[in-house]
């Protein structure tokens, strides 16, 4: 006989994997880097604390109050990185900057080449140059 579970039963036990939890917030980040939703992504946040053992749990790890985290989780405003920060090293994670990815293939490539092109510049722009210091 099969285990029936509600779908959120069934998220929480994918997350208690570090892996999967840490793909999974990745994604939140991402579309919370697209669309500025600080609710939607602490959704995913609160999933994860919950996948790994409850506010209480991960409160104690992290070395804050429950109460403080409890806030952070459900806070309507905008992010605090230092609490997020703090989360995620309870997790093992940290925050990180990152170049951009190129949007597509052919401003990457138009980029690669203004960048890194050793061709001598056209002389009417060398010209023009020129004229302007002068």
């Amino acid at each position: 006989m099969e285990k029936y579970q509600t779908w959120r039963e069934f998220l929480i036990e994918k997350l208690t994997g570090s892996e999967e939890a840490l793909g999974y917030l990745q994604v939140y980040l991402e579309e919370y880097l697209i669309d500025g939703d600080t609710p939607f992504f602490l959704k995913g946040v609160r999933n994860v604390v919950e996948a790994q053992g409850g506010i209480p749990k991960v409160a104690k790890q992290a070395g804050i109050s429950a109460d403080a985290l409890s806030k952070f989780l459900f806070s309507e405003g905008p992010l605090h990185l230092g609490t997020l920060s703090t989360i995620l090293k309870t997790f093992g994670w940290q925050l990180s900057i990152e170049p951009l990815a190129a949007e597509n293939k052919s401003d990457a490539t138009v980029t690669q080449h203004l960048t890194t092109s050793s061709d001598p510049l056209d002389e009417s722009t060398e010209q023009v140059a020129e004229s302007s210091t002068a």
